[in-house]
């Protein structure tokens, strides 16, 4: 689907819309309806499962969303956290200079300095996108975090979060303190970031306030976490920064084996692999899809020594994505925070000397694989429009509908009270002909749909039966509504072990 078809479906069925929609929206801020909500929750609990129940030392912490002007000076945000900007002289309309030319360079600026950019908007003769005038100005740096006033006075200063990822490195001290002082230590967070955009655009891709999960692994660099193993011989799809500088744009599939023998750290292999597993087998993306980019030393963030965005590619925004990444970012963080703190941040090792943790980093996109899940399983089959979630994402599991409201109501409401007690997300639905409550259902992603009808409550042999049908099949079988319950969670038992 084109973006805005797609949006119009996911706006029409109370997924998402604009904040403050009744005056007009706020331009990067949107807001979550029931079936939105429901389903960014399930997908936090699948990462949170697949993540951070890897290890009994991997935590989830909730932390504030706004943090002292200390904490992003140290962290270098204050300094380095810019997007490059530029304006049109003619109509005064601002612009992310990376997307006035992402048609004459899809592979992004990363890295090039303000005047490596002019010269390409020079040489491209490219026009402002408002007004199509060539008047775009000299690239300026843009700081891209909220600050606000912080006290009584408001004499001090304070900022919103421009990354979840700076909770767990000032939670460092005190999580070795609660947990069994042993390394790696893993502190996740899924909440809130905060960016101030120059011009949010592609819905839920470039937001103002959004929802990250992140996962920072703390580890002595003599004891590395994990290697490939058994997943040795798993190949994932790379792009290696090597064979873009040579001008070989194609991505390759490498075996873990492969990729730890050009060079690439075993445990860093390790986690590419976990999270392509992820992607692939828990959130259902279509393999042809997907690709790991590695950035470049001058493209890659300041803080990081290796750098792969997942990337999917994506209908509705002509081309592949980011949707997360794995990021080495050594000592960085820690030593950083531990200079401007005066707080010692090493640890002492069993032969007594102290290092400092390396910190490997597995963040997700929220809002961004939300989008993404409705682009690549959500399509136009035939004469319905159907979204092939996994039934364990499903906002909806079942759907259980009255043939004949007067006449099945009391069975159907009962069955469906039965279901929702037993902790399956169930919607009831008497309105309208059956085959339009079944469509309603197949395109918010409902894997199953329970019909009561005139067998169910008569004398005959089908006494006490319903009618059970599958979204992806759309076969139908005749069940006892005394198993159905148990028929459905066994269908939604997720891929991963139960969470601890």
């Amino acid at each position: 689907m084109k973006i805005d078809e797609l949006y119009a479906l996911l706006r029409r069925r109370g997924f998402l819309w604009p904040t403050a929609e009744i005056y007009g929206g706020a331009q990067g801020l949107y807001d979550y309806g029931p079936l939105g909500r429901a389903l960014k929750r399930r997908l936090e609990e699948a990462w949170s499962a697949w993540f951070v129940g890897r290890s009994w030392d991997y935590y989830r912490i909730e932390p504030t969303e706004i943090v002292p002007e200390a904490v992003v000076r140290a962290s270098g945000h204050l300094e380095n956290f810019t997007d490059p900007e530029v304006t049109c002289a003619t109509c005064h309309g601002a612009f992310r200079a990376e997307t006035v030319l992402e048609k004459v360079r899809p592979d992004g600026i990363d890295g090039l300095t303000p005047p490596q950019i002019e010269e390409i908007v020079r040489s491209s003769h490219v026009r402002c996108p408002n007004c199509g005038a060539s008047t775009l100005s000299v690239p300026e740096p843009f700081h891209l975090m909220f600050d606000l006033p912080f006290g009584v006075r408001g004499g001090e200063r304070a900022y919103l979060l421009p990354e979840t990822a700076q909770s767990s490195y000032l939670a460092f001290a005190r999580m070795r303190e609660v947990g069994r002082k042993a390394l790696p230590l893993g502190i996740a967070v899924v909440g809130r970031a905060y960016r101030n955009e120059i011009a949010p655009r592609q819905v839920l891709f470039r937001m103002r306030a959004f929802t990250q999960a992140e996962l920072q692994i703390f580890f002595d660099p003599a004891e590395p976490p994990g290697a490939p193993g058994a997943s040795a011989s798993e190949t994932i799809p790379v792009l290696r920064a090597d064979r873009r500088a040579r001008g070989e744009g194609s991505t390759e599939r490498l075996s873990a084996a492969e990729l730890v023998a050009s060079g690439l750290p075993a445990f860093y292999v390790d986690h590419l692999v976990h999270y392509y597993q992820f992607l692939r087998d828990v959130l259902g993306y279509p393999a042809e899809r997907l690709r790991f980019l590695e950035k470049s030393e001058r493209e890659r963030a300041f803080y990081n020594r290796l750098q792969f965005d997942a990337e999917l590619h994506l209908e509705s925004l002509a081309g592949a994505k980011e949707i997360g990444a794995v990021h080495y970012r050594g000592d960085y963080d820690l030593t950083r925070h531990g200079a401007a703190s005066g707080r010692d941040l090493s640890v002492v090792r069993a032969d007594g000397q102290r290092v400092v943790p390396h910190v490997l980093e597995l963040t997700f996109g929220i809002d961004r694989n939300l989008w993404a899940l409705a682009d690549a399983l959500l399509g136009v089959e035939g004469d319905r429009t159907v979204w092939r979630l996994p039934p364990y994402l499903a906002p909806i599991a079942v759907g259980v509908f009255p043939l004949i409201a007067k006449e099945h109501r009391p069975f159907a409401q009962h069955l469906a009270e039965e279901l929702r007690s037993a902790g399956i997300p169930t919607e009831y639905d008497e309105a309208s002909s059956i085959g339009r409550r079944y469509a309603r259902m197949d395109e918010v992603g409902t894997p199953y749909c329970v019909t009561v009808d005139a067998g169910t409550v008569g004398d005959g042999p089908e006494r006490g039966t319903v009618t059970l049908r599958a979204r992806d099949s759309k076969a139908q079988e005749r069940v006892p509504a005394a198993e159905v319950a148990a028929r459905i969670s066994a269908a939604l038992r997720p891929p991963w072990p139960p969470s601890r």
